[in-house]
């Protein structure tokens, strides 16, 4: 779906892909990002101030392809950072076997702090970045071994 969001005085254009999906692919103003959601418990309710409706101009829009990652790759062998920011911690190590979905580490960008997660299980073949790093988006920061 395609919107477009004022957020303090800026205008941005913003398609979210397939929302069953995980991550969920979302492209701000050209640049493709990897959403990955926290679940909620099924008996939490949502604030009703949370629920926003879609607005009126917003229409279906086809999901753009990923681009390709700083490093020239883009297979599934490795997470790379979904934006420019710090690496904070880091909550796996070389070796480590990782489920889909499990934090890898914290990236704090813009005073938010986000968990990036394993885009598949498997095994860590290597940690390309340590705490307090800076990083550019794109850059691999874990490649799984094959």
């Amino acid at each position: 779906m395609k919107f477009r969001v004022n957020v303090e005085g800026q205008s941005f254009e913003v398609e979210v892909g397939d929302l069953a999906a995980r991550p969920i692919l979302v492209t701000v103003e050209g640049d493709t990002f990897e959403v990955w959601p926290e679940e909620s418990k099924r008996d939490e309710p949502v604030a009703p101030s949370a629920v926003q409706p879609a607005p009126a101009q917003a229409q279906a829009a086809p999901i753009p392809a990923a681009k390709p990652q700083a490093n020239g790759s883009n297979n599934n062998n490795a997470v790379t950072a979904p934006i420019p920011g710090v690496i904070l911690s880091l909550s796996v190590k070389e070796g480590d076997e990782v489920a889909f979905g499990q934090e890898l580490c914290v990236l704090e960008a813009m005073k938010m702090k986000n968990q990036i997660r394993a885009n598949r299980p498997g095994k860590i073949r290597a940690v390309c970045v340590a705490a307090g790093e800076q990083v550019k988006h794109g850059q691999v920061l874990f490649e799984f071994a094959d």
